[in-house]
Order: C-alpha cells, then sequence, then structure tokens
C-alpha cells in the first residue's frame, strides 16, 4: 500500500482534466512507478473500481465530491475479500476514516500536492 501511496504522491494534475484524464495520469504514476495496475476492476456484480494494483483499489474522483455517497461506495469495495487496502484520489480534499472494514484508507488530493490551496 505504501508503494502505491508514494508512487501516486508524484501527481502534479493539470487544472480542468477530465476524470479519464485522470485515470491515465494515474497510471502513468504508477507506471513510473514499476507498480502493476488493472484499470476497471469488477469486484463484485455492479462493483467496479478504477484501478487495482494488487490487494491496493484506487478509486479516482474529479469536482466536488459526494461524502455520503462516496463512503457508501468505498465501504462497497472494502466488503471485497480481494480488496485489501484503498486510496482515493481527488481534486479537493474530503474527509475519510482510517480505515473501512479494518482495511486502511488513504487520500490522494491532488490541489495539496501542488502545495497551493484552490
Amino acid at each position: 500500500m505504501n508503494e502505491v501511496y508514494q508512487a501516486l504522491q508524484t501527481l502534479r494534475a493539470p487544472i480542468q482534466q477530465g476524470e479519464y484524464d485522470l485515470h491515465r495520469l494515474v497510471m502513468d504514476a504508477l507506471d513510473a512507478g514499476g507498480i502493476p495496475w488493472e484499470h476497471e476492476v469488477k469486484l463484485a456484480p455492479r462493483c467496479r473500481i478504477d484501478l487495482m494494483c494488487g490487494g491496493v483499489g484506487i478509486e479516482v474522483k474529479r469536482g466536488k465530491v459526494d461524502r455520503a455517497r462516496l463512503l457508501t461506495q468505498l465501504r462497497k469495495y472494502a466488503d471485497c475479500e480481494q480488496v485489501q487496502g484503498l486510496i482515493l484520489v481527488t481534486e479537493k480534499t474530503v474527509a475519510l476514516p482510517y480505515t473501512i472494514y479494518g482495511k486502511p484508507v488513504r487520500l490522494v488530493c491532488l490541489n495539496r500536492l501542488w502545495g497551493i490551496a484552490l
């Protein structure tokens, strides 16, 4: 999980990217870190996560995030056996628990990676 998180800390996303553009930036950062990934992974019926790196699931969110809806989605992912940890990549900060169902949750906030508040 730490290796994936560190690779994502290198992201510098231009403002106004589409969600799939952000997916591509995440995949490029993982490639640069030598981390294998799978895109749009089906975890269960009607449950597909943006990326998986081994047991680490990555969800990418663009724009303002509905926290309640997001937590429901992350719980659904965390409930899947193959998910051992979750990393959320967002443009803006969102409050997350440190764990969901005992699985670690980390946040990569793109605005913070630039070192400025947008």
